[in-house]
This record gives C-alpha cells, sequence and structure tokens, in this order.
C-alpha cells in the first residue's frame, strides 16, 4: 500500500515537471497537481504511523525472557 503511494506521488511530480516543461510557467493544473501531491504526502504518512504503530505493539507484546542464575 505504502509502496503505491510513493509511485502515485512520483507520478505526480512527473507530471508536474512535464506540465512545467510544456508551459514554461506555474499553470492551474500545477497548482491542482500540487493538492493531489499533498494529499497524497499525507496519506503516506498515515500509513507509515499505522505500521510503526504495529510495530511497536508487536514488541510490546514479545515476551521477555529472564534467566535465572
Amino acid at each position: 500500500m505504502v509502496l503505491d503511494l510513493y509511485k502515485q506521488k512520483r507520478s505526480l511530480e512527473l507530471k508536474w515537471q512535464l506540465e512545467y516543461e510544456q508551459s514554461g510557467k506555474y499553470t492551474l493544473n500545477m497548482v491542482e497537481i500540487d493538492g493531489a501531491i499533498k494529499n497524497i504526502i499525507t496519506e503516506i504518512k498515515a500509513e507509515e504511523s499505522k505500521i510503526a504503530d504495529r510495530e511497536n505493539a508487536i514488541m510490546d507484546a514479545a515476551p521477555e525472557v529472564s534467566v535465572a542464575t
């Protein structure tokens, strides 16, 4: 899921760059692309946070082994 979001973000960045190269200036379409990129970044952060929470829960739930001497 996160990799797909990174691919979408990269695709939008390339689309933005192509738009800039074609027009030579900042266009309204580029504003929309910027908004879409920001939304995807928000989604990426949320997904990565969920993954980190799951990893922390797993680490917290791991049994502790004590070796008595």
